[in-house]
């Protein structure tokens, strides 16, 4: 059986950086933080008093107040993300096939906002469960997807799917899986993350994972900075139009890159901790080569996990390493959590927009926040500290990796007919 080639026609964003991927783009390129005290909630109790939020959102901008009431934001935000990417695409106002059109719109945490209010309106109140009906169906970390097909008539494959920080990653894999092997002409895919609650903070500083930098938010997201104290957790959402070659081609479709590889691996190490010497991570860059049919040399850019957790930020590097050998000195790398924070399950369809990017403007997005070398990281690596640089970009590979040791990386490439 012959794999048919994957495309990418249309990308969406909803960051804490920028609202759509005209303000997203100049933000990442000019090195704007997100960072700044949170709003969602109070969170004077909190160790942690800050986030990457979304600004100036309103629901009510996007939803009637009816369809408000029935969304969680997870669920909103991945909504917004795809119907930006389908205009993009130009497949908004066309009629296709939605029997070949499926939606893999996936969240690490789902509606977890919704579970909160639901449990708290119960504890508070007299007793007697009385829940809204839409409780489950707001929460379930699928039903983005649903609530997609539902209003463009896509009826391929749709689900979501779950594997922490990777998980978009994975709902991208699938989704270059599904066309490839021709289940489908089109896929939604993406992530959408809305964990910004007191209990989605407060769990993350249980485990020491994210920043207690209260005093200076701004510069908290530091990846491989000797003073980096865990990541900046964000909320958004990210989604891409992937499309075979031929149907693109046969509705004039504008053609932004291809994918040409993908990997899953696991760590199999630790349940939160990344293997210390980056094993599944290099796995997973090699699967992706290996797929590709590239070698490592024909890599320009690695857009990499890069938390700004202590661990991780030692690991990969040296993954990295292990893999490209010398030609690692030559590629450039960054992360740029350090600009929108962790999107958590969004993580991976928003780091790949930012792939994308580097190659349709052939420039590197800066790792901002550096100020001190870690002397446990290679610093003869090219981490694009600071300021964007320009550079031909031809291929862009992204990692995520999440808690669990779940591992994905996906492989973009200039688009050549």
């Amino acid at each position: 059986m012959e794999l048919k080639r994957v495309v990418v026609t249309g990308i969406g964003a909803l960051t804490p950086i920028g609202n759509n991927v005209k303000e997203f783009r100049e933000a990442l390129f000019n090195g704007v933080s997100g960072a700044a005290a949170i709003t969602r909630f109070d969170a004077s109790r909190h160790k942690t008093q800050f986030a990457c939020e979304l600004k100036n959102y309103d629901p009510l901008d996007y939803f009637d107040r009816k369809e408000v009431r029935k969304l969680d934001p997870y669920a909103q935000y991945g909504i917004i993300s795809s119907d930006e990417a389908l205009h993009d695409a130009g497949m908004d106002t066309e009629q296709p096939d939605g029997n070949r059109i499926g939606v893999i719109m996936s969240s690490g945490i789902g509606g977890i906002k919704t579970m909160e209010d639901e449990v708290s309106h119960f504890v508070e109140g007299d007793g007697t469960p009385r829940f809204n009906p839409f409780f489950v169906p707001k929460m379930i970390s699928d039903i983005a997807s649903g609530h997609i097909s539902m209003k463009y008539g896509f009826r391929g494959p749709n689900y979501g799917v779950v594997a922490a920080c990777a998980t978009s990653t994975v709902a991208l894999i699938n989704s270059f899986d599904h066309i490839r092997l021709g289940r489908a002409d089109v896929m939604v895919a993406g992530g959408s993350e809305a964990s910004l609650t007191p209990s989605g903070v407060g769990g993350f500083n249980a485990m020491h994972a994210i920043s207690v930098r209260n005093d200076d938010p701004a510069t908290a997201s530091r990846p491989f900075d000797l003073d980096r104290d865990g990541f900046v957790m964000a909320e958004g959402a990210g989604t891409l139009i992937l499309e075979s070659y031929d149907h693109a081609v046969k509705r004039g479709a504008r053609i932004y890159c291809e994918i040409v590889g993908a990997g899953l691996t696991a760590d199999a190490y630790h349940l939160t901790a990344p293997h210390p010497e980056g094993l599944g991570a290099a796995n997973v860059m090699q699967f992706a080569l290996r797929e590709s049919g590239l070698q490592p040399e024909d890599i320009d850019y690695i857009n990499v996990h890069g938390t700004s957790t202590p661990l991780g930020d030692i690991a990969e590097p040296l993954a990295i390493k292990t893999v490209f050998g010398d030609h690692a000195y030559k590629l450039s790398i960054s992360s740029s959590k350090s600009m929108h924070g962790h999107l958590l399950g969004a993580a991976g369809a928003v780091e790949s927009i930012v792939s994308i990017l580097a190659i349709l403007e052939n420039r590197i997005p800066p790792t901002i926040n550096h100020f001190t070398d870690d002397p446990r990281i290679d610093n003869k690596l090219d981490f694009t500290f600071n300021k964007a640089k320009d550079r031909m970009v031809n291929t862009a590979l992204n990692n995520t990796f999440g808690f669990g040791g779940h591992n994905g990386s996906i492989l973009f490439k200039k688009f050549n007919s």
